[in-house]
């Protein structure tokens, strides 16, 4: 792994998922990659999803349902994060806008066919409840801005809010702000703020030249917040997900692999 973490090496972050204890439907990036604004010295998010054998699951002994693992490499931190895919698919018929935004990431270390199938199935996953999800998302984040003055959680905010914005209004799954600040919502000093952060990880508005009032950001924040709730009533999603028999069939097929 190279110390500029802008650029990823795949082939090392697939040395380094190699020795998991189970095996891999998937594994991708998520995190500040992801989303368009990874500093020069960011940690690399590893999500996935991992298959627990017949043996850990209809047993006594049960297998973990969440493995969390960080190597140090080359200096910088990467964390992986999997999910046996019975846990994981319980959460993709829960709304949960993270584990969409991982099974549908474009920056993929590890695949399989099956991951392939159940990139097919997230259309049916998706609802217009996953609102919920995005305006919680976006106001964690911006309680954090708030108390830490960082850009990083003020970035994450407006990030979460018009993922979700698009959502709603295109049922397309877009978590990269380089592509979301088209949005006629995106407010147009978001590439500038990206660009300071890529430099410094704890980076904050002092450090733009002329940063964006904070009456600014709360107006644009409120206003996004309210574009959110105004797309979940107009919506083009349904209010149920429809692959859960889906996605029953793909596990079992999983687990009998």
């Amino acid at each position: 792994m190279t110390r500029d973490m802008t650029e990823l090496d795949f082939a090392e972050l697939r040395d380094i998922i190699a020795d998991q204890p189970y095996r891999l439907l998937f594994a991708t990036v998520s995190g500040a990659h992801l989303y368009g604004f990874p500093s020069r010295d960011s940690d690399v998010d590893l999500r996935g999803v991992h298959v627990l054998p017949l043996a850990e699951v209809v047993g006594l002994q049960a297998g973990p349902e969440t493995l969390d693992r960080t190597w140090f490499q080359n200096e910088a931190e990467v964390d992986l994060v999997s999910h046996d895919f019975a846990k994981f698919a319980r959460l993709l018929l829960r709304r949960n806008g993270y584990v969409l935004e991982q099974v549908l990431s474009p920056l993929v270390v590890a695949s399989s066919p099956h991951h392939e199938e159940l990139v097919a199935l997230t259309p049916g996953c998706l609802t217009k409840w996953h609102s919920h999800h995005y305006r919680g998302f976006g106001r964690n984040q911006w309680d954090l801005f708030g108390k830490s003055g960082e850009l990083k959680p003020l970035l994450y905010t407006f990030r979460v809010l018009l993922t979700g914005i698009h959502l709603l209004r295109s049922g397309e799954v877009q978590a990269d702000l380089r592509q979301l600040v088209s949005l006629p919502e995106a407010p147009d000093y978001l590439p500038e703020l990206m660009a300071v952060k890529i430099e410094a990880e704890h980076g904050s508005l002092k450090d733009l030249v002329i940063p964006p009032a904070a009456e600014v950001l709360e107006v644009d924040y409120a206003r996004l917040q309210q574009a959110l709730e105004d797309g979940e009533a107009t919506s083009i999603l349904p209010d149920q997900p429809s692959a859960a028999a889906a996605l029953h069939d793909l596990l079992v097929r999983v687990r009998l692999a």
